[in-house]
């Protein structure tokens, strides 16, 4: 296992997925406490080789890192996205809830081997263009601090300049790469785009990419109007199934052809597969799977579709927005999604459980990073830094022989 710490880790969708992918978490620092909570609550209830997480509710701005200890090899997180969030106020650097500063005192101060961060689509946004750059360039650069009366934008320029001189950088530098991916391209039923950086200690031998996509749209397409076979694996009547005219279908079919690399995206039905109606007497048997009454559409607010992947849960700024927690049925009928089916589309085990109210809990699974995208990102890290260790031995072997 790989000794590494998260930052404002929720409710634990990174920390599980990077636990998945050979990482043993020293600490997850979260300030929230009824996330803080909800995890302590599955360590409790015995939730498999995470008895020995030190979930700690704090103020990251708190935080001393020396008392960690050495030998964190990467520092992961999802700083709030807030400042940065189409659905939030759009305050950036000027957001009280910016935390990306605190990511990069974490770099300063443990030097890891490498570090994972996440965060939301907005932070792309051309009026954040300036501050984006200026979070890559803290990251490469950890050790050029802002000065006591500098403000951001000097801090930049100071940067740029370090950045771009032909002198050798001899303090703590790091190879910084980000990407923005679309969880459904990966597994996960849902289209979530997320921005996720990446960054390796530059005097490390590390020759990394981001991991290429496993699912394809243009595969679901194919099973749903191709073959057909989609429908069948989940048994769908012919009056249930979508339609398309023939010469959409025969583009499908001929845009395929020889393409289908990629498995098909996930659907909402392929999550909630097996789950009985809420409002049944078998749904009780299923954690976290209540009926919540209440939902209806409204502007802009229609509901995900049951053969498309789910549109992004969200967490909302003033509690859940209801449309994009809303479900349409077979039959045309809306309802929210329960708490375990948002779990599902967020690739969450059905054994990790969910403490709180509805409207806690779906906050906490909006707020998360799926679990399967975090477990294939972090394998790929993983791999890089096992790499490392390997070529390393293999030097090490070779000295002594020669000596």
């Amino acid at each position: 296992m790989i000794n590494s710490i998260e930052l404002f880790s929720g409710t634990g969708g990174l920390a599980l997925g990077l636990h998945q992918a050979g990482f043993a978490h020293k600490a997850l620092l979260e300030w929230d406490r009824n996330s803080c909570e909800n995890i302590k609550a599955n360590i409790s209830n015995g939730y498999p080789d995470i008895q020995n997480w030190n979930v700690v509710q704090t103020d990251v701005r708190l935080v001393h890192y020396d008392d960690f200890g050495m030998g964190i090899r990467l520092i992961s997180g999802g700083p709030p996205c807030q400042p940065f969030s189409l659905g939030g106020k759009h305050k950036a650097n000027n957001d009280n809830r910016d935390m990306f500063p605190e990511a990069v005192r974490a770099v300063r101060e443990l030097q890891p081997q490498g570090f994972i961060f996440e965060n939301v689509k907005g932070l792309l946004r051309k009026s954040f263009s300036s501050y984006f750059n200026y979070i890559l360039l803290q990251l490469s650069h950890p050790d050029v601090v802002k000065g006591a009366e500098m403000d951001w934008t000097e801090h930049l320029r100071l940067l740029e300049e370090y950045h771009t001189s032909g002198a050798s950088h001899k303090g703590l530098t790091y190879n910084v790469v980000f990407r923005l991916l679309n969880a459904a391209d990966f597994g996960v039923p849902q289209a979530r785009h997320r921005v996720v950086i990446v960054g390796f200690r530059n005097d490390l031998d590390v020759n990394w990419s981001f991991p290429d996509p496993t699912h394809s749209r243009e595969s679901l397409l194919f099973s749903k109007y191709g073959d057909e076979s989609y429908w069948d694996e989940h048994k769908v009547a012919k009056k249930n199934r979508s339609t398309i005219t023939i010469p959409e279908r025969d583009k499908i079919v001929r845009l395929a052809d020889g393409k289908l690399s990629c498995e098909r995206w996930q659907t909402v039905r392929d999550a909630i597969k097996g789950l009985p109606e809420p409002q049944s007497k078998a749904a009780s048997r299923h954690p976290n799977h209540e009926f919540r009454a209440g939902a209806r559409p409204y502007a802009g607010h229609s509901g995900s579709v049951m053969d498309e992947p789910s549109k992004t849960i969200k967490a909302g700024a003033h509690g859940v927005p209801g449309g994009e927690n809303m479900l349409i049925l077979d039959d045309g009928s809306l309802r929210y999604y329960t708490v375990r089916e948002s779990a599902r589309i967020q690739t969450f085990p059905d054994n990790y459980l969910f403490h709180g109210s509805w409207t806690e809990s779906m906050r906490q699974i909006g707020n998360a990073v799926p679990v399967r995208l975090a477990s294939i990102i972090g394998e790929s890290v993983a791999k890089q830094l096992e790499r490392m260790d390997e070529d390393g031995f293999k030097r090490k072997l070779a000295d002594h022989k020669a000596v």
